[in-house]
């Protein structure tokens, strides 16, 4: 069977392959039965993308001229060598190839992370793979207290949307806030987000175009940096040590890839917890002001220290306006009810509104007025503190119950100053994820290391342990499982 493909027609490619094979069949060429090649084998030897195979083979099951094995062996259906004309007299049904209309970008979408992440609320599994806030400092009864305050004193109010830009109380308070970060601004220049994956969608849709280059930290989480490659950006990564990204060596890299925006988070590193230093910082926004390159700034863990004094962001010590601030509430109100927003120049804030607008329409009322009730109250000031307090305690009982069995196992990990996080290495010829198969087994999950670099092609010799959101009595639970699966695969 031989397929040939002309790319300068304008018919899509997979539609080019199931045509051909649809000849064949009609002409007898194959017969009933007759095995069609893999789809990777097809596509190997095509030279076209694996999804565009798999597109060719759902078109041809679509119009009954296929089916398939379990998924994977597609061979030609009994109706196929019928004539023409009985064809014609009993047409199957033919299903629309919604395969065949999705993007590629989608159909091979990564989705590990989401599958580990929402284990996170599977009563039956212990979680150290989401990044959650914790429960304690906002008790069920408190909460459930103040929603129902602000519908019963809102009047007219409580059964209204949102403006797009966020509520201007809320964003007055916002402001107010940021100032005792060393971050001068008014509400006019801040647009509330749901979370800081929906700002960043917001960003690269207004100013960014496929193909352009984005130069960040070499680990980050998957939402930030699927989120550009769904945009069709090109990541470029950026080397790390314990202080961060690595700053000094930038020029040649900004030289030779010209990216169009630089992003860092900048508080506390997912995975990694470390933090970018005040020096860094500095060069990173000399690099900004010398190539003119605008920085995405994420901070939503910046209140989450615990052994080392607050840092400044790049917002606060950016004079040139070169910096888009983002910030989330996630790690720091009750789980689920956070919100997130950008600081940036009034022209693109006013862009962010007008998008909402189109894409949005309706912004989250609820969410933005419990959030206004517990800064205008003080109690966002004051659950900080409880923050800071549980999360350094479960910090310290996770590591301290690691710390028993570490150097009996070769696992290697700093103590992370801040954030929600412990970034551990494992010895040589261990696997994470052979590890986190084992682990699951027993009941408990994690997030291995390969899911923070955009490649994929490092990492699995690391492990991402949350301890924001389990329990002090999970902790131990679970730590206890990863013991036993390191003493299990240290023996296979």
């Amino acid at each position: 069977m031989k397929i040939l493909i002309d790319k300068r027609k304008k018919v899509p490619v997979y539609l080019q392959i199931a045509e051909q094979i649809k000849e064949y069949i009609f002409d007898g060429a194959i017969s009933d039965g007759y095995a069609l090649p893999s789809e990777r084998v097809l596509a190997a030897d095509l030279g076209v993308h694996r999804n565009t195979v798999t597109k060719a083979y759902h078109e041809l099951k679509a119009e009954g001229l296929l089916v398939a094995s379990q998924g994977k062996d597609y061979r030609v259906a009994r109706y196929a060598d019928e004539s023409s004309a009985s064809r014609r007299k009993a047409v199957p049904p033919k299903p629309v190839n919604w395969e065949g209309i999705m993007k590629d970008e989608y159909a091979g979408f990564e989705s590990e992370f989401d599958q580990l992440y929402s284990k996170s609320f599977d009563s039956g599994l212990i979680s150290f793979g989401g990044g959650v806030a914790a429960r304690e400092p906002y008790p069920p009864e408190e909460v459930a207290g103040t929603f129902e305050k602000l519908f019963r004193e809102g009047g007219d109010k409580a059964y209204f949307y949102a403006p797009y830009q966020g509520d201007l109380e809320l964003r007055r308070q916002i402001a107010a806030f940021l100032g005792t970060k060393g971050i001068k601004t008014d509400a006019s220049h801040i647009q509330i987000f749901s979370e800081n994956n929906q700002a960043l969608d917001f960003i690269l849709n207004l100013m960014l175009q496929p193909g352009d280059k984005v130069l960040m930290e070499e680990t980050t989480s998957p939402d930030v940096f699927r989120t550009f490659e769904m945009a069709g950006v090109e990541l470029i990564s950026a080397p790390m040590d314990d202080n961060g990204m690595i700053c000094e060596n930038l020029d040649t890299i900004i030289e030779r890839e010209k990216p169009a925006f630089i992003y860092t988070g900048s508080s506390f590193n997912n995975p990694t917890g470390t933090m970018l230093t005040v020096e860094r910082k500095r060069k990173l926004l000399d690099l900004s002001y010398k190539y003119r390159i605008p920085i995405i700034e994420e901070d939503e863990a910046s209140e989450l220290y615990y052994d080392i004094k607050p840092v400044p962001s790049l917002r606060s010590m950016d004079t040139g306006s070169n910096v888009i601030y983002m910030y989330s509430f996630s790690l720091t109100m009750m789980p689920g009810a956070g919100i997130s927003f950008v600081v940036a120049e009034k022209n693109i804030i006013e862009r962010f509104s007008d998008m909402f607008s189109l894409r949005v329409a309706n912004p989250d009322w609820a969410a933005q007025m419990v959030t206004l009730e517990y800064m205008k109250t003080g109690t966002f000031f004051k659950r900080l503190d409880d923050f800071r307090s549980v999360y350094r305690r479960k910090r310290d009982l996770m590591c301290s119950l690691i710390d028993a069995f570490k150097d009996k196992y070769g696992l290697e990990y700093d103590v992370p100053r801040g954030g929600v996080y412990l970034w551990i290495k494992l010895p040589a010829g261990c696997s994470a994820r052979s590890l986190l198969r084992e682990t699951q087994w027993r009941g408990m999950t994690f997030m291995p290391g390969h899911l923070f670099y955009t490649k994929k092609s490092r990492g699995n010799d690391h492990i991402r342990l949350n301890y924001s959101y389990p329990t002090e009595q999970q902790i131990r639970e679970g730590v206890k499982i990863l013991e036993e699966s390191l003493a299990h695969e240290k023996t296979d």
